[in-house]
C-alpha cells in the first residue's frame, strides 16, 4: 500500500487478517501489529512546535470535518430512505401502468377484430349498396306510373281517412262500454261464483238432509202399511170370532172341540192383541222419531245458516288478507295436509318467524338492486383481474422464455469472444466461462476458467493479483467488442497489470476506438502512450489548481 494510514483502513476493512507493507517500509502483520519504517529525528525545539500546532489545527479541522460528514451522512440517510419511498411507489405505478399496458393490449386486439369485422360489415354494405342503386333505377324507371297511382291513392286515402276517424270515434265509444261492462262483468263474475259456492254447498246439504226424510219416510210408510194390515188381521180375527160364537150356538155337540178351538183362537188373538200393541208402540216410537227429525232438521238449518256465515266470513277474509277467491284457494289446496292441529302449530310457527324478522324494509328492493349492480360491477373487475392475472403470467412466461434463449444465445457469443481477447491480451493461452450446476439459467452464477500461456487450466481466484485484473478486462472487451457503446469510461483498470500487459491492454483498446470514445484515467506510461489527448492536473501553487492538455495526434478527432 502507499501509506500506513491507508493500511490501517484496509486492516480494519478484513478484520487484520492481512499482511501489508507500505512504500516507506512498515509492515503491518496479521493481528494489528506495525513494525519496520523510517524516522526522521529532528531536534529543532521550534520546527516541532510548529509542527504540533499545525497537527492541533488539523486535527480540530478532520473533528469540525467529521462533524459535517456525520450530518452529511444523516441527510444521505434520509435523502436514500426517501429515495427507496419514492422507488417503491415507481414500483406500484409501474405495475398499475403495467396491467394499464397489457390492458391496452387486449382493447387494441380486440378493436383490431372489431376493425376486422367492420370491414367485412363495410364490403357487404357496398354490395348492397349496389343492390340499393339497382333497385332505385328499377323505382326511378316506374316513377311516373307510380305518381299517377299514388295521386289516385291520396285521393283514396283521404277518404279512407275520413272514414278511419269516424270508425275510430265509434270504435273508442264501444271500448270505453266494453270496459266499463268488463269492470262489471268482473263485479258480477265475483258475486256469481260466491253465490254459486254457497248454493252448492246448501244444496249438498239439503241433498243430505232430504236423503234422511225420504229415508224416515220410507220406514213410517211400512209401518202405516203394517197397521192396515194388522187392523185387516183383527177384523178378519173378529169376523172368525163372530162365525165361532155362531157355531158354538149352532153346535154345542161339538163344544169340546169347539171350546179347545176357541181358547187356540183366543190365544192366537192375544197374539194379535200384543202383536197389535207392539204395531201401536212402534209408530209412537216412529213419531218420536219423526219429531226428533224435525227437531234435527231445524238444528241442521241453523247449523248451515251459521256454517254458511262462517264460508262468507271465510272468503271475506281470504280477499281482505290475500287478495284471493275460493276458487284460487281451492286450487292452491293440498290434500296432504289434513292434520288440522299440526296445520294451526305450523301457523303458529310461521307468524311467530315472521314476527322475529321485525319490521318491514320498504326499500329493500331498492338495497337489492344497488347491491346487486355492485356485485355484477366487482364480479366484473374480479374477472378482468383474474383474466389480466392470467395473461400477464403467459407474458411472464414467454419473457422467461425468451429471457433464457436469449442469454444461452449471447452468453455463448460472449465465451467465444472472451477466449479470442484472452488470447490476444495474454498472448495465447485459453479463457472459458462456464455457468453454475443445478441451477436456474437466470440466477446461476458464472464460472470464469483462466489458462495462462505456460500454466495449467485454473480457476480464475487462483490467479494473481494481475491475471485476475487482465482476465477481467478480456472479458469486458469481449462484451464490447460485441455491443459497442458510444462511450466508456476507464478509471485505472490497468494498474495492477505490469509493463508488458499495459502495452497490450493499450494497444487493444486503441483498436476499440473506432465504435467507442474512451475517456481513460490511469498514471501507467504504456496506456498514456497510446491516448490521442492527454489531460493532467497540477498544483504549482499551495490551493491552486491547474489543467494541463497535451495533443499526442496531428488533427483533432471529430465529434
Amino acid at each position: 500500500v502507499d501509506n500506513v494510514d491507508n493500511a490501517v483502513k484496509i486492516a480494519r476493512k478484513f478484520d487484520y487478517g492481512i499482511r501489508m507493507v507500505t512504500l516507506e517500509g512498515e509492515l503491518l502483520v496479521p493481528g494489528g501489529a506495525i513494525s519496520g519504517g523510517a524516522f526522521k529525528n529532528n531536534s529543532n525545539l521550534l520546527g516541532r512546535r510548529r509542527e504540533m500546532d499545525e497537527l492541533e489545527k488539523k486535527v480540530k479541522k478532520l473533528s469540525e470535518d467529521i462533524t459535517t460528514y456525520n450530518q452529511k451522512i444523516e441527510d444521505t440517510k434520509s435523502k436514500r430512505n426517501k429515495l427507496r419511498m419514492d422507488l417503491e411507489a415507481l414500483k406500484t405505478e409501474m405495475q398499475r401502468k403495467s396491467i394499464e399496458q397489457n390492458t391496452a393490449r387486449l382493447n387494441i386486439s380486440q378493436a383490431r377484430e372489431r376493425m376486422e369485422e367492420e370491414a367485412e360489415s363495410a364490403q357487404s354494405l357496398k354490395l348492397e349498396e349496389q343492390e340499393i342503386e339497382t333497385r332505385i333505377f328499377e323505382i326511378r324507371s316506374g316513377k311516373e306510373s307510380i305518381t299517377q297511382e299514388l295521386a289516385a291513392s291520396e285521393e283514396l286515402e283521404k277518404t279512407t281517412q275520413e272514414q278511419i276517424l269516424g270508425f275510430q270515434k265509434e270504435l273508442e265509444s264501444c271500448r270505453l262500454e266494453e270496459s266499463e261492462a268488463s269492470a262489471h262483468a268482473g263485479e258480477w263474475e265475483v258475486k256469481v261464483e260466491k253465490m254459486r259456492q254457497a248454493l252448492d254447498y246448501k244444496q249438498a246439504n239439503v241433498d243430505r238432509i232430504g236423503g234422511e226424510l225420504e229415508r224416515a219416510q220410507a220406514e213410517l210408510n211400512e209401518i202405516l202399511q203394517a197397521l192396515t194390515e194388522n187392523a185387516q188381521e183383527v177384523e178378519r180375527k173378529k169376523n172368525n170370532i163372530l162365525e165361532i160364537e155362531k157355531t158354538i150356538a149352532a153346535s154345542h155337540e161339538n163344544q169340546d172341540a169347539s171350546k179347545k178351538k176357541l181358547d187356540e183362537d183366543i190365544a192366537k188373538k192375544e197374539e194379535l192383541s200384543a202383536k197389535q200393541k207392539g204395531f201401536f208402540q212402534s209408530r209412537e216410537e216412529m213419531s218420536e222419531r219423526m219429531n226428533a227429525l224435525d227437531k234435527e232438521v231445524y238444528r241442521l238449518s241453523e247449523q248451515k245458516k251459521k256454517l254458511e256465515d262462517n264460508i262468507e266470513g271465510q272468503i271475506n277474509y281470504m280477499w281482505d288478507e290475500y287478495e284471493i277467491t275460493l276458487s284460487d284457494a281451492a286450487g292452491l289446496r293440498n290434500e296432504e295436509m289434513n292434520d288440522l292441529p299440526a296445520m294451526k302449530r305450523e301457523i303458529s310457527g310461521l307468524k311467530d318467524e315472521i314476527r322475529k324478522l321485525g319490521n318491514v324494509n320498504v326499500n329493500a328492493i331498492e338495497d337489492y338492486r344497488n347491491l346487486m349492480e355492485r356485485y355484477t360491477f366487482m364480479k366484473t373487475q374480479h374477472d378482468d383481474l383474474v383474466e389480466a392475472e392470467k395473461t400477464l403470467e403467459g407474458i411472464i412466461e414467454e419473457l422467461d422464455t425468451a429471457m433464457r434463449k436469449q442469454f444461452t444465445e449471447k452468453f455463448a457469443e460472449i465465451s467465444r469472444e472472451f477466449d479470442k481477447v484472452f488470447k490476444e491480451l495474454f498472448g495465447g493461452g485459453k479463457g472459458t466461462l462456464e455457468l453454475m450446476e443445478d441451477e436456474d439459467i437466470l440466477e446461476a452464477g458464472i464460472r470464469i476458467i483462466a489458462q495462462p500461456p505456460g500454466k495449467k487450466l485454473q480457476n480464475m481466484m487462483q490467479l494473481s493479483g494481475g491475471e485476475k485484473a487482465l482476465s477481467a478486462i478480456s472479458l469486458l472487451f469481449a462484451i464490447q467488442n460485441l455491443k459497442p457503446s458510444p462511450f466508456c469510461l476507464l478509471d485505472e483498470i490497468e494498474a495492477a497489470l505490469d509493463d508488458s500487459n499495459v502495452g497490450r491492454f493499450a494497444k487493444y483498446l486503441h483498436k476499440l476506438t473506432k465504435n467507442t470514445q474512451f475517456i481513460v484515467i490511469t498514471h501507467r506510461r504504456g496506456t498514456m502512450e497510446q491516448v490521442d489527448r492527454l489531460y493532467g492536473i497540477t498544483m504549482q501553487e499551495k490551493g491552486v489548481s491547474t489543467l494541463v492538455s497535451v495533443n499526442l495526434i496531428d488533427k483533432d478527432l471529430d465529434d
